[in-house]
């Protein structure tokens, strides 16, 4: 079975459940840290948009350059969504299109000239999905201290115990 056959029905399910998360983000909440140190609410959700697309990028360019990424900000959470979404569309466009080799090629992270890790694509792609699954874990947790009802993820939560 190819590489990407074994990665696309993952993507499918693991981004579903992020998508139900972020659908319920208050955009009103945007600035709201948990701690002094945390990452703002708005900003964590902005990232877990991002972050399909990084997939799409890994397979499609030979590095990311973080010096010149898009920077942060407060976005509406129907904007959160068409960012995902788009994002959602190119990961798995990149994934079907690639081959084997394609996951064997290297890929680097950089900050302007200088190198911060080089690794094949393949450990790269699958790092991408568990960090987007760990910042999914993190915005269910500020959702929570917010009061907002979280979605099912793994199985039924507190809000949705009998109503699956």
């Amino acid at each position: 079975m190819p590489i990407a056959a074994t990665l696309l029905p993952e993507l499918d399910q693991e981004m579903a459940t992020t998508r139900r998360l972020l659908e319920r983000v208050p955009a009103a909440k945007g600035s709201w840290k948990p701690h002094p140190k945390s990452f703002a609410l708005g900003h964590l959700a902005q990232l877990v948009s991002w972050m399909p697309g990084w997939i799409a990028d890994t397979l499609r360019e030979p590095a990311l350059d973080v010096a010149t990424a898009p920077k942060y900000s407060f976005e509406t959470t129907e904007a959160l969504l068409r960012e995902f979404d788009a994002n959602v569309r190119a990961a798995r466009e990149a994934l079907a299109a690639a081959n084997d080799a394609d996951f064997a090629l290297p890929w680097s992270l950089k900050h302007g000239d200088r190198v911060i890790f080089t690794a094949p694509r393949g450990s790269v792609v699958r790092t991408h999905i568990n960090h987007l699954i760990h910042h999914r874990g993190q915005l269910s947790v500020y959702l929570r201290l917010n009061d907002v009802p979280l979605p099912s993820i793994y199985g039924p939560t507190a809000d949705e115990r009998g109503t699956m």
